[in-house]
C-alpha cells in the first residue's frame, strides 16, 4: 500500500476506522487480538503440563527471543530501518533487571511484584536508550544506519567489561529470582513457572505490538517504509515516525533481554554479543518480515538451530577441540545457508510460504463470489 493511499482512500471507499479500533477487514482489532491472546495463554498452560523440564525451558527461551524478533520486525519489516544492534538493546534490558533485582534483595524486599517492576524498569531504560539511538538513526540511511547500530552492538558489551567494578566483567551479574508462589504447591516445577512468567510477558508485548501494527501508527510506519517523499507529501512527519518505530522496537528488545536474564538468572556480555545481533536479523528475515507471525518462526530458529548443531556435533564423535569450534561457528553457517535458501525459494520467508495457499484460496473464493 502506497503512502498516498494510506493517507487518503480512493473515492467511493470508506476509510478504515482505526480510531475506533477497527481495521480494513472489519470488526474490532482489540477484541480479536484479546481472543487470540487468551487462546494462546490457555494453550501455553496446557502444553506446559506435558513437556519435560528441558523442553519447557526451551519454550520459555523461545518466548523471550520472540519479544526481540517481534520488535525488530516492526522496525525493519514495517518501517524499513535496518538495525544490527538489537543484541546490545537486549543486554541493556538484561543488566537493568539484574540491577533492580539485586537492589530489591539488598533491601530485603521479597515479594511477587518485584519481578514485574524490574521488567517494567528494564523496558523503560531500554526505551530511553532506543530513543537516543533512534534520533541519530532518523538522520541516517542504508549502510550508515547499519554502521551506527553495528557500533552500538560492539560498544555496549565492551563497556560491561571495561567497567568491571559495576558490571562484574565477563562473569556478569547474577539475577536473583523468587521461587514459584507457595499457592502453586511445594513441588511445582520451576521451569514451568519460568515459562508462565515469560509467556505472560511475551503475550502482553505481542498484544500491544499487534494492535500497534493494525492502528494508524502501523499504517504510518508502512507509508514511510514504502516512500518517504510521498509520506511527507501526505503530511507524515518522517523523522518522528522513525524515532517512534525505533523506540517501540527497543522496548521489545529490552523486555526480551530482561526475560533471558531471568531465565538464565544472570546477565553477562557473552550472552549478548555481536553474533546475537546478526542472528536476530537473519531470524526475522527467514521467518518473514511482513508480519509478527514471521517473528515467531524466527524465535523458534534462534533456539532450535543451536540445539541442532549440538546434537550434530555429538553424533559425529569429533575431537573436543574440533567439536567446540564447530559448535561455535556452525549455527552462523546454518543461518546463512537457510537465509540464502529462503531468499531464493520463498522471498517472503517461512510465514510468507505458509500463508501463500491461504491467499490463493481467498482470491479464488472472491472470484467465484463476484
Amino acid at each position: 500500500m502506497s503512502a498516498t493511499r494510506a493517507a487518503a482512500p480512493p473515492a467511493g471507499r470508506v476509510a478504515p476506522d482505526t480510531r475506533a479500533g477497527h481495521d480494513e477487514r472489519g470488526g474490532s482489532t482489540l477484541l480479536r487480538h484479546l481472543a487470540l491472546t487468551t487462546a494462546a495463554a490457555i494453550l501455553l498452560v496446557a502444553v506446559s503440563h506435558g513437556l519435560e523440564p528441558f523442553r519447557t525451558f526451551q519454550l520459555a527461551t523461545v518466548a523471550a527471543y520472540l519479544c526481540a524478533t517481534a520488535g525488530l520486525t516492526v522496525l525493519t519489516g514495517l518501517n524499513g530501518q535496518l538495525s544490527l544492534g538489537h543484541g546490545a538493546l537486549m543486554a541493556t534490558g538484561a543488566y537493568t533487571v539484574a540491577f533492580c533485582q539485586r537492589a530489591f534483595l539488598d533491601r530485603s524486599i521479597v515479594a511477587g511484584w518485584t519481578l514485574a517492576v524490574s521488567l517494567l524498569v528494564a523496558v523503560l531504560v531500554t526505551v530511553v536508550i532506543g530513543a537516543v539511538i533512534g534520533v541519530a538513526a532518523a538522520r541516517l540511511r542504508g549502510p550508515y544506519l547499519a554502521g551506527v547500530t553495528l557500533a552500538v552492538a560492539i560498544v555496549v558489551p565492551a563497556l560491561t567489561v571495561t567497567f568491571d567494578g559495576v558490571f562484574n566483567g565477563e562473569q556478569g551479574l547474577s539475577v536473583p529470582v523468587e521461587p514459584p508462589p507457595a499457592a502453586l504447591g511445594p513441588y511445582f516445577p520451576y521451569e514451568r513457572w519460568q515459562l508462565w512468567v515469560t509467556g505472560a510477558a511475551t503475550l502482553l508485548a505481542l498484544l500491544l505490538l499487534g494492535n500497534l501494527v493494525r492502528s494508524r501508527f502501523g499504517r504510518t510506519f508502512r507509508a514511510v517504509r514504502d516512500d518517504e517523499v510521498a509520506a511527507r507529501l501526505a503530511g507524515i512527519h518522517v523523522a518522528r515516525t522513525q524515532v517512534l518505530a525505533f523506540v517501540v522496537s527497543a522496548g521489545a528488545a529490552g523486555l526480551g533481554g530482561a526475560l533471558l536474564a531471568v531465565l538464565a538468572q544472570s546477565a553477562s556480555p557473552g550472552a549478548f554479543s555481536l553474533t546475537l545481533s546478526l542472528f536476530l536479523v537473519m531470524a526475522v528475515v527467514i521467518g518473514g518480515l511482513g508480519s509478527l507471525a514471521g517473528a515467531v518462526w524466527g524465535a523458534v530458529l534462534l533456539v532450535a538451530l543451536p540445539d541442532l548443531t549440538h546434537t550434530l556435533t555429538e553424533s559425529l564423535a569429533l575431537p573436543p577441540a574440533v567439536a567446540q569450534r564447530m559448535e561455535g561457528n556452525l549455527p552462523l553457517a546454518l543461518f546463512g545457508i537457510a537465509l540464502v535458501v529462503v531468499m531464493i525459494a520463498a522471498p517472503g520467508g517461512v510465514q510468507g510460504l505458509l500463508s501463500r495457499p491461504g491467499r490463493v484460496l481467498r482470491v479464488r473464493w472472491r472470484t467465484r463470489r463476484s
